[in-house]
């Protein structure tokens, strides 16, 4: 099976490298290779690979800055989506597009289900939010699959964060207030793959998609369980969200249903303190 990756150094991009064998040969596209401004070019990347499936790992995941990046944003979050959709519809073959959260509102206490109507409060979560449309649109074989705190050893992510302030400071103040489910990138690229596969037996199983990992945590929980399994002495206090001003409106919560998932796929919702212990584990916490 040959899957054409839109991504290369992003965090679920990597790791979708790194499954890479004999059966599934995967190619990932760096920005040299794919100009994800130019959405014709993303049509004639997939025509002139000819895969059996495309995932797309990349976005503009600059939140703050997307704010005043608008255009910067649409074509990378919506536009060059809609033209791999369509690419992959007219070749009849799955195309699997990686979403977030921020479509929603996030408002309330209650998880979100992939139904639900979204009502994104960033120019970040409308663009992806268009994106999704766009796909849907397409009428293909396709998945789109939100999910939400993505991190790894890799890219710059919160548990990288935490990791370096952790050993240079005694202490620090983390938001508690916004809750949801931190996910590896491991853990979304495996989950590509199997929808990817499932989708050219079963393009019945089209769809939008939930995945996250469980138990939903708050940040400031998230970072006291980094500092605990990196033995990090870093003490954390709770602040709101009020209390950290940001250029973008960040969801307090980020809570996805993921049963759909499941049932679809098989795919249950992972443990994302097993996850850290790997991430931990790769970037060699605790230090002797």
């Amino acid at each position: 099976m040959k899957i054409l990756v839109f991504g290369h150094s992003g965090q679920v991009a990597t790791e979708l490298r790194a499954l890479n064998s004999d059966d599934i040969q995967i190619t990932a596209l760096a920005r040299t290779d794919a100009d994800l401004t130019d959405p014709a070019a993303c049509t004639a990347t997939i025509n002139a690979h000819a895969p059996n499936a495309v995932i797309n790992a990349a976005a503009y995941t600059a939140v703050d800055k997307a704010e005043s990046d608008t255009e910067t944003a649409q074509l990378i979050n919506a536009d060059a989506p809609a033209a791999m959709a369509q690419a992959c519809a007219a070749r009849d073959i799955p195309f699997v597009s990686i979403s977030t959260d921020y479509v929603f509102s996030g408002a309330g206490d209650t998880p979100w289900t992939p139904v639900d109507l979204t009502d994104p409060q960033g120019v970040y979560g409308r663009t992806k939010r268009d994106g999704e449309v766009a796909i849907v649109k397409a009428g293909g074989r396709y998945a789109v699959l939100r999910t939400s705190w993505v991190v790894s050893a890799h890219g710059n992510n919160f548990v990288k964060t935490m990791l370096r302030l952790g050993a240079e400071r005694e202490a620090l103040t983390i938001v508690a207030d916004q809750i949801g489910g931190p996910t590896g990138a491991a853990e979304i690229a495996q989950a590509c793959v199997i929808i990817a596969e499932t989708l050219i037996s079963d393009p019945k199983k089209s769809g939008i998609y939930h995945f996250s990992s469980a138990p939903n945590t708050g940040w400031a929980d998230f970072a006291r369980a980094i500092f605990d399994a990196a033995k990090l002495p870093c003490a954390v206090t709770d602040i709101p969200s009020s209390d950290y001003p940001t250029p973008a409106k960040r969801p307090l919560n980020s809570r996805l249903d993921c049963a759909a998932t499941e049932a679809a796929f098989g795919i249950s919702r992972p443990d994302w303190r097993v996850s850290l212990t790997h991430i931990l584990t790769q970037l060699d916490f605790p230090k002797d």
